[in-house]
């Protein structure tokens, strides 16, 4: 059997931690997978993981082969450039991680013009609203918008995202309009659960807000806004094409929400792969350049 798809395989069960998933990751039968995790284990001469029927652990000769197999499948993807012509030039698989709200609206974009420019790299975009854990799901980098970054993770901001309040004509013709951040208080403010939840920020001051939705989902909330369910503070990328459209109002034009970071996440800066250092630099521009990004992005009435 080819021993560079068995280390493959072999990598992909110590990342995952579980056959089942290494077998749909790599789109094959679990029981090719476990043929090749035998071929590995009978390369190595040695047992590299203990099985229950519970979970999948390394041995210790596992954890010492599975850093080798990490080097010598980096090393195929560099002899694999060879023959396309310069090896520092970017290359090979980059894996990116965002949530949804994020890789629908700007994203998607921003990778569709990268991908433009550097055809020899593949791009596997992961879209989960939950922050990802870079090693264990082996993500080159992550996308997060947020003020509140783990001191440990190695982060490039790449540009910023503003914030403006919304809501349907309907629910203020139902329950008025605030004038001022304190006025939230006595309107159903829809948050969301990863950022704001209790509290909105303007300037120096913050203020309590609730109401009858929260969700982990951005979008979500934006479309129970237009449907007029309640107050919601939204990136302004997002909300703009709906108050352009007269389905939202923006609300507070004198008051100003906090603004957010958008940062690349990654796990470390020794050894970075061309293709990710492109990408960092890519966005950092796309998002400082991109005429649709900056056009939403600035506020929506004048102060």
């Amino acid at each position: 059997m080819d021993r560079l798809t068995a280390a493959k395989v072999f990598v992909e069960i110590a990342d995952r931690g579980s056959m089942i998933a290494a077998a749909d990751a790599l789109d094959m039968s679990r029981a090719m997978v476990t043929r090749y995790l035998a071929e590995m284990e009978q390369w190595c001469a040695v047992r590299l993981l203990h099985r229950t029927t519970r979970r999948i652990s390394l041995t210790a000769a596992g954890e010492l082969t599975l850093n080798r197999c990490r080097e010598m499948l980096a090393m195929a993807e560099e002899m694999a450039a060879v023959g396309q012509g310069d090896p520092s030039a970017p290359h090979g698989l980059l894996r990116l991680a965002s949530s949804h709200f994020l890789a629908q609206t700007a994203l998607a974009r921003a990778v569709a013009t990268y991908l433009q420019q550097y055809p020899n790299v593949s791009v596997d975009l992961q879209v989960d609203n939950r922050a990802v854990n870079l090693v264990e799901q082996r993500i080159d980098l992550a996308i997060r918008i947020t003020n509140e970054l783990d001191p440990g993770l190695i982060a490039r901001r790449l540009g910023d995202c503003d914030s403006v309040i919304v809501a349907a004509p309907g629910y203020l013709e139902r329950a008025g309009t605030p004038q001022t951040p304190d006025d939230l208080a006595r309107h159903n403010c829809l948050t969301y659960s990863y950022f704001g939840k209790s509290f909105w920020r303007f300037g120096d001051a913050q203020v309590a807000v609730g109401g009858n939705l929260s969700s982990n989902e951005s979008m979500a909330l934006l479309s129970a806004a237009v449907e007029g369910t309640g107050i919601t503070m939204q990136p302004s990328f997002a909300a703009a094409p709906f108050i352009q459209g007269g389905k939202l109002t923006q609300l507070l034009p004198n008051f100003t929400p906090q603004q957010l970071g958008i940062y690349g996440v990654y796990s470390s800066r020794e050894h970075m792969p061309p293709a990710l250092r492109a990408m960092l630099d890519h966005l950092l521009d796309w998002f400082a350049t991109d005429p649709e990004w900056r056009v939403a992005g600035i506020p929506l009435i004048e102060k």
